[in-house]
């Protein structure tokens, strides 16, 4: 008989257990179906602060995403790419002015190369994370977005950073200017 998945409150409960520095993901994250969650010092992105870790009062929730693989997803995507990663995307469109980031077309809008680094090392400084593993992340999403109200997701979101994050995504993607 196959176990059943967590339930809500067990995701809660482990996604709030204790978030790791990003360069703890490749050997500490398993290649497992699961939710992530992304946290950061009160001080970065103050006016988007998110509930405060109970543990760590510092940390505040910034982003919660699903993936079939957390270790691919968050070493792969979340702390190289801006085309794979919503939560880059909407990091790089809020700190467009103040890290200067620069954009190009490809299929898509991503970072200059040099400024995906420069982003990714931001993330390393600023940045913790956590997961819990589930087979079927997706089925569990949406609640656990409502339950713990991540200021940068937008899909199960609501409240007055809605918007802010909206005009970020679209700052990001206006700052590459036209499609070729």
């Amino acid at each position: 008989m196959a176990s059943a998945p967590p339930a809500r409150d067990a995701v809660v409960d482990e996604l709030l257990a204790r978030p790791v520095r990003t360069d703890e993901v490749r050997t500490q994250a398993p290649v497992a179906p699961g939710l992530y969650a992304w946290w950061a010092p009160s001080a970065i992105l103050p006016e988007l602060a998110g509930p405060a870790h109970p543990t760590e009062p510092d940390l505040r929730l910034l982003y919660i995403g699903l993936a079939t693989k957390l270790r691919s997803r968050l070493a792969s995507n979340h702390l190289r790419r801006s085309g794979s990663s919503t939560l880059r995307r909407t990091l790089a469109g809020l700190l467009l002015d103040e890290q200067g980031y620069r954009t190009r077309w490809t299929d898509r809008v991503v970072l200059v190369d040099e400024d995906e680094a420069r982003l990714t090392e931001w993330m390393t400084t600023n940045l913790r994370v956590s997961w819990c593993e589930h087979p079927t992340p997706r089925n569990v999403e949406g609640d656990i977005i409502r339950t713990l109200h991540p200021p940068l997701n937008v899909d199960h979101a609501s409240g007055p950073a809605l918007q802010v994050i909206k005009a970020a995504r679209r700052r990001y993607y206006d700052s590459a200017g036209p499609r070729p």
